[in-house]
């Protein structure tokens, strides 16, 4: 609890209080109430104390041995006033000692708290510092433990910046790439598990945006992207929450489509049967392939497993998160997937069914696929330039069609000797 020194105790209630007055006669000072803007500027009062002093936060990694070496004493002096918030004054007397004591033993323990002071500094620009700051750190102490950590502080800061899935998605990507970095480099550190939750929770954002992209599309009828969508979806993020209902409308989008889609609607449908046995859309699964005259799958024992942790796991939103959630900047996340291993690769978007695919090259022009199209620019030296003379300039055949003469082939004239003067 924080106390008030006297004095400012009573400048708030004589300034906040004035006299009053019961019957005519004024109330002696001791029988005054507090009045409701007193009681508020003291709460303000008491939250700045809170947080200015009693809410100091301890550093993470401090250094226990018991010396009184002058670059220990700088350390520790600077790690006094990164908690207290003075990170400035921190960086300085941090500096300071790398710059004195350059074979010092607490050389790299200085660096990263150099790190973590723009850390917790929190703004914009300090966080971009500080991933600097980890960067370097890792680059010169690979084999330290405290690398983990630092690649760890640096997939939190983008983790930290990540917006709700209908916006901006650069901090999602960005701290995927480096939340993947701590399970690639550092597999077996103390960091890998929690890393390992917070890539899940991520590719949960990053399977929302698709899923509402899909979504925009299937509601304006364009079931051709929307299929495409929902498509690249459900193969890159079997985890996601939804994956399910996006299974399911990704089967009504092929079904829409037309019958030449028929084998893509029974296999989406396939899998929910098989992969998501728990989904409401199972029994509806099972009647419509048994409709298309499709085998329907049995339930895969591991994907049953999952589902049953995972629902004994769930967080499901309530009104108060409801009504505020629209208010928050930052994702929802609590509904991720606990467990599961989350998708290695980076997720790429798909090519639409509309567009030809490439293939073997046909009977035409080299490099051209049987479909007739190709993307693919090539270049050849001509080796007879005959057509240039005796060929019709392409630019006038098509002014003749734009004014819809007939193309008339005009043979080269012969070239004239001349004249001499005389």
């Amino acid at each position: 609890m924080v106390l008030l020194n006297a004095g400012l105790w009573k400048a708030v209630r004589r300034k906040a209080v004035p006299p009053a007055r019961e019957n005519g006669s004024p109330v002696s000072r001791g029988s005054r109430g507090i009045r409701p803007g007193a009681f508020v500027v003291l709460c303000l009062v008491a939250m700045a104390l809170v947080a200015t002093g009693c809410g100091r936060k301890k550093y993470d990694n401090p250094i226990t041995k018991d010396t009184q070496q002058p670059d220990k004493v700088l350390f520790d002096k600077a790690i006094a006033d990164m908690e207290k918030g003075r990170y400035e004054v921190a960086r300085i007397t941090l500096n300071t000692l790398i710059n004195t004591y350059d074979s010092s033993e607490f050389l790299a323990k200085a660096k990263l708290a150099i790190a973590d002071s723009w850390f917790r500094e929190g703004t914009t620009a300090a966080l971009a510092q500080a991933e600097v700051e980890y960067k370097d750190f890792i680059l010169f102490y690979p084999t330290m433990e405290e690398s983990a950590e630092a690649q760890e502080k640096v997939c939190m800061i983008h983790y930290n910046q990540m917006e709700k899935p209908d916006r901006d998605t650069n901090h999602v990507y960005r701290a995927e790439m480096e939340c993947r970095e701590v399970l690639t480099r550092f597999p077996n550190s103390s960091f890998a598990p929690r890393a390992e939750q917070l890539l899940r929770n991520i590719q949960e954002v990053q399977a929302q945006h698709e899923y509402g992209i899909a979504d925009t599309y299937a509601r304006k009828g364009n079931f051709n992207a929307a299929a495409n969508r929902l498509q690249g979806l459900t193969d890159h993020f079997p985890l996601f929450s939804s994956a399910d209902n996006a299974l399911w409308q990704l089967a009504d989008a092929y079904s829409k489509m037309g019958d030449r889609f028929e084998e893509r609607t029974a296999a989406a449908l396939s899998r929910i049967v098989k992969d998501y046995p728990l989904s409401e859309w199972v029994d509806p699964a099972k009647e419509r392939l048994a409709a298309m005259n499709r085998p329907i799958p049995a339930a895969d024992p591991t994907a049953l497993a999952r589902m049953k942790y995972e629902q004994e796991n769930s967080w499901a939103p309530g009104t108060w998160d409801k009504m505020w959630g629209i208010f928050k900047g930052s994702p929802e996340v609590r509904m991720a997937a606990k467990s599961g291993t989350p998708s290695a690769g980076v997720f790429q978007p798909t090519i639409p069914l509309s567009v030809p695919a490439a293939g073997a090259a046909g009977p035409g022009t080299p490099g051209t696929p049987a479909g007739g199209v190709s993307a693919d620019v090539t270049v050849s030296t001509v080796g007879d330039s005959s057509a240039l003379d005796t060929q019709p300039d392409a630019r006038l055949s098509r002014q003749n069609q734009e004014q819809g003469q007939p193309q008339q082939p005009q043979p080269a004239k012969p070239a004239t000797p001349p004249q001499q003067e005389k």
